[in-house]
């Protein structure tokens, strides 16, 4: 490959030990970024209960605009890492270019049809008048930003194709510490700055972001050289979006189906009390913690996947398959004995309510048991979307939630309370776990097939 690569050829050399080198700063950087709302909520908390209430109403709006950068991101990384697997260096760069400009393109509308809508949206939502004004001090700085939500996420996602995810860790990290460190300054006006409150809030996640916008497209124009100038040619840029939306689009339609399910569990949970949904909460906040490595492992294995598929290396593309279900099932199996025995005590440092206590650790105790196929679930997800062939992942996880877990857990709640609900998602991971191992193998098998077919054909012809 014609290329100054400053990473290790993920197309060479142990497969484990990529997937590792890969994954680690993954960790470390999700962890960071899952900081965010949590320093945002505990620094906006202390202004009162209304701040806090309109901040709240953000959220779900937030996580809609992080889907589409989600998807962006996804799209980007898919065929990315191919055309990088391939050795089409010129390719790389037209790529990234493009999708640069039509995140550049989706943020100016969301930001446009943002600031337009801001008070008959969180009407819709349910937010009262006197918080109105609370919520527009926060989401106009927030829409004005946009462009540093949107794009990072693709840019990050361009330099994880490439194999450079240790870079996108340590800049994650470095959001979360500066918003950390600037957030109760531009709240609370400290060292000579004006009090912002909410404002403040907003505008602190916005120049954080806008730091990393600034440190991630240094590293792709300086260090990597893989974003060029715009060509202003429609053909060209059409056929790189389609490209990009191929995997874009579906990508994040499955980010907004697990947010939108979590409502219906919510709902379905409040008919057994308030510290029963308030325990689940609990449970809530410690799971995404407690999955964070399968995250790592999901963010990339979608770019080994694809350089890999890109350089027609089947044989490494079956080894990746088995090693993410050896390592789901025995991570995922150790995951949930220690989550078995200390969920209880982890639990505890959330709330002293036995009521509340008794539902978390009734979850903490049960349903870890299926993180081995709920891991895998996400690994096949990305592996799909690396590959370019998203919609079994987009299908799998549908199939998750809407087609088993649902149901499942309607029934289960009927007829068994609280604990059929969980008992419900604990049939819904294996279940698709299985699946998904299942369908990702025989994808793969028979695309290695058909390269092989193709090279006897042409062998033959010749």
């Amino acid at each position: 490959m014609a290329s100054n690569q400053k990473t290790p050829s993920l197309l060479e050399g142990s497969v484990s030990a990529h997937l590792q080198r890969l994954a680690l700063p993954m960790v470390w950087g999700i962890l960071a970024t899952m900081s965010f709302n949590v320093v945002d909520t505990y620094f906006v908390a202390q202004l009162g209960d209304a701040p806090l209430a309109a901040m709240s109403f953000t959220f779900p709006v937030v996580m809609v605009i992080n889907a589409l950068a989600i998807g962006l991101g996804a799209g980007t990384s898919s065929a990315v890492a191919r055309a990088y697997g391939a050795g089409d260096l010129a390719r790389v760069r037209r790529l990234v270019t493009d999708a640069t400009l039509l995140a550049l393109i989706v943020a100016i509308v969301v930001s446009m049809v943002g600031l337009a809508t801001i008070d008959p949206l969180f009407r819709m939502l349910g937010a009262q008048e006197r918080l109105l004004p609370l919520i527009r001090d926060y989401m106009t700085p927030w829409y004005l930003g946009a462009v540093f939500a949107v794009i990072p996420m693709v840019a990050m996602s361009a330099l994880r194709a490439i194999g450079n995810s240790a870079l996108t860790g340590r800049i994650m990290i470095g959001v979360a510490l500066l918003n950390l460190i600037i957030d109760p300054i531009f709240i609370f006006g400290l060292f000579g700055f004006p009090r912002l409150e909410l404002f403040g809030a907003a505008l602190a996640t916005v120049t954080a972001r806008a730091i990393s916008f600034g440190v991630a497209f240094y590293y792709l124009v300086r260090k990597e050289h893989i974003l060029a100038a715009p060509i202003w040619q429609w053909a060209v840029v059409r056929d790189s979006w389609r490209k990009l939306l191929a995997v874009g689009l579906p990508a994040m339609a499955t980010n907004v189906i697990i947010p939108m399910s979590g409502g219906v569990v919510v709902a379905l949970v409040a008919v057994h009390g308030a510290d029963a949904v308030a325990g689940l909460g609990v449970a809530m906040r410690i799971e995404p913690v407690a999955l964070i490595v399968f995250y790592a492992l999901s963010a990339v294995v979608g770019p080994f996947l694809g350089q890999n598929a890109g350089a027609g290396r089947h044989a490494r593309l079956a080894e990746t398959v088995a090693i993410l279900a050896r390592f789901c099932v025995m991570f995922g199996l150790g995951l949930a004995l220690v989550l078995f025995f200390v969920g209880g005590p982890v639990a505890s440092l959330f709330s002293k309510s036995p009521q509340v206590l008794a539902v978390a650790v009734a979850y903490l105790s049960l349903v870890p048991f299926s993180y081995a196929g709920y891991g895998f679930v996400m690994s096949a997800n990305a592996a799909f979307n690396g590959l370019g062939h998203p919609l079994p992942g987009t299908l799998i996880s549908f199939l998750r939630v809407l087609g088993l877990y649902l149901p499942l857990a309607w029934l289960g709640n009927r007829f068994w309370g609280i604990q059929g609900l969980f008992v419900a998602t604990v049939i819904s991971n294996l279940v698709l776990g299985a699946v998904a191992y299942a369908w990702l193998k025989k994808y793969i098998a028979a695309e290695a097939g058909g390269e092989n077919t193709l090279s006897q054909g042409q062998g033959a012809s010749r």
